[in-house]
């Protein structure tokens, strides 16, 4: 069986240590050919080269971001079956996708699922969304939500390390010094349905969680899943109350989003996003830039995952 490595040498948590011994362990299994990403895009180009190339399974040593660039190399017009599987090691900081999958943490535990998993036969088939051209795995934001994600990056690349503090600090930075809160810009356009107007922010759901904080998972829409369409929570105003409340119930364990300023929607198959001004975008946890309309569908059944 022919597998190809993709590796971040930027991951996170992982070290040369770690993806030595990983290599060693998957050549015992696999035909392992290894690349290390060298530019933003180039996990894409990889995993596209091998999905031509006939490889059985593509497996990632990297956070949510290399998943998500090797997820869209994949996704060729192939039929699904005959496309390359897709193997996650965890070695980012927060590794969203792995986790919803049911995956360890941490990257040892990771890989030895992983490879218990192929001597199983696991393989998981499970749906995306899709951003206009792009795929995602497990979350996409426009508003709020995409422009912490871009504080977050430019601290990362001022040399600051990637912690649950950091996104909370970039989070009330954002809220109360870089967003118009008294002026909504985005509308939610649903075929068939009354169009959403004065939008702040949407968060868009794959599966559940939406993303984690250490170890709690955050929940804004908890049936989110692989197996359905994509859920949205979508809010109007932020103003300072009803924010204070929407974030206190996201925290918690007992309860769900609710409220006046508080849009869900459950399992939706497709709906865009349009803006009356630029707004930041992100899929994934990456920050993709401004954009004033995105057109969002779920795309089930698209992927196959060993797990």
């Amino acid at each position: 069986m022919r597998a190809l490595l993709v590796v971040n040498p930027k991951a996170t948590t992982t070290s040369e240590r770690v993806r030595d011994v990983l290599v060693r362990a998957l050549r015992s299994e696999f035909d392992l050919a290894v690349e290390r990403t060298r530019r933003r895009g180039h996990a894409t180009t990889l995993a596209r080269e091998a999905a031509a190339g006939g490889v059985d399974v593509v497996c990632t040593l990297g956070g949510d971001g290399t998943i998500n660039e090797v997820v869209n190399g994949l996704m060729t017009g192939a039929p699904v079956e005959t496309r390359p599987a897709l193997a996650v090691v965890p070695g980012g900081s927060t590794n969203v996708f792995a986790r919803a999958l049911g995956l360890p943490k941490g990257w040892a535990e990771g890989a030895s699922v992983i490879l218990e998993a192929l001597h199983a036969g696991r393989i998981r088939t499970i749906g995306l969304g899709r951003a206009d051209d792009r795929y995602f795995t497990f979350c996409a934001g426009l508003g709020l939500d995409a422009s912490v994600v871009r504080r977050v990056e430019q601290a990362r690349l001022r040399g600051r390390t990637s912690t649950p503090a950091l996104y909370m600090r970039s989070a009330v930075s954002q809220y109360f010094t870089a967003i118009d809160r008294r002026h909504p810009a985005i509308s939610l356009e649903q075929p068939g349905e009354a169009t959403e107007a004065e939008l702040s922010t949407v968060i868009i759901q794959n599966t559940a969680p939406w993303t984690f904080i250490g170890d709690r998972a955050i929940n804004p829409n908890p049936g989110a899943s692989f197996d359905l369409g994509l859920d949205v929570l979508a809010l109007r105003r932020l103003r300072v109350p009803s924010t204070t409340r929407t974030v206190t119930q996201l925290l918690s364990r007992h309860s769900e989003p609710h409220g006046s300023q508080v849009i869900r929607l459950h399992d939706v198959s497709e709906f865009s996003l349009v803006a009356e001004r630029p707004q930041a975008f992100q899929l994934d946890g990456d920050y993709l830039g401004e954009r004033e309309k995105v057109r969002f569908t779920s795309v089930p059944g698209a992927l196959r995952v060993i797990c």
